[in-house]
């Protein structure tokens, strides 16, 4: 069960307090800037943990500028779409409301999912001018350099967050790549408990990449294994790691 420490309150809350019951995952971005994409980013999580969890989820982005470029900022990020929450209408009896805010932001009445903010590696002269930026390179690599970190710790994103990012990112992509080269095997149970563990409390989603570093090294674990681990574990994480499968010779 995902648990989720409401920022409004500081008590630790169920995600899903009914079973199969609807959650709307409410997304306040109210510009175009790092810290925006990370709120849309940690709402893109608990979409996925929830679907990953069997609940049915409700996204929807609320913002308070026009959306084009925050929807294709968010898109090439790999954020799955949300609906605007001002063409939505009223709610669809959802059990339960998760607003996901930037720290300090106000938000309606419901589940607070608090999120750091982005610190600007260099001054931005223009709205936007920073995110454009950092969306030049690989947005995976920016994806992963934002999960890296606690969502509610702040971020720097520079050059050697970014670097070192981008050298897991590759390492692994290389890895799953030579893995599915092996006999598949299951995702061992105990594997699964642990990513499971991580990301159900409070989205803990570094703890979801410490799991995954254990199983790149482990020695007594089938190459099999570790390729359903890690295509397993990237449902939730979005970086995609199987995208080298069949490149490698």
């Amino acid at each position: 069960m995902l648990r989720i420490i409401d920022a409004g309150t500081g008590e630790v809350v169920e995600a899903a307090p009914a079973r199969r019951g609807l959650t709307r995952v409410e997304a306040h971005a109210p510009g175009l800037d790092p810290t925006a994409l990370r709120v849309l980013l940690v709402a893109d999580l608990l979409v996925r943990a929830l679907e990953l969890g069997g609940t049915p989820v409700w996204g929807l982005l609320r913002a308070e500028r026009p959306q084009t470029e925050l929807r294709a900022a968010a898109d090439t990020l790999g954020i799955r779409p949300l609906e605007d929450r001002a063409q939505a209408g009223p709610g669809l009896g959802e059990r339960q409301v998760l607003h996901v805010i930037a720290e300090g932001a106000a938000a309606p009445d419901g589940v607070r999912v608090g999120v750091a903010a982005v610190e600007p590696a260099r001054p931005a002269h223009a709205p936007g001018e920073e995110t454009q930026a950092l969306l030049g390179g690989d947005p995976a690599v920016l994806r992963l350099a934002l999960l890296a970190r606690p969502r509610r710790e702040p971020v720097r994103l520079d050059a050697e967050a970014l670097a070192e990012a981008g050298r897991t990112l590759g390492r692994w992509r290389r890895a799953v790549a030579g893995w599915a080269r092996e006999p598949s095997r299951p995702v061992p149970e105990e594997v699964r408990g642990r990513l499971r563990a991580a990301w159900e409390d409070d989205l803990d989603v570094p703890g979801v990449l410490r799991v995954l570093r254990r199983v790149e090294n482990e020695p007594e674990l089938p190459d099999g294994a570790r390729f359903e681990t890690y295509v397993y574990a990237d449902r939730l994480l979005g970086l995609d790691l199987a995208r080298d499968l069949g490149v490698l010779t």
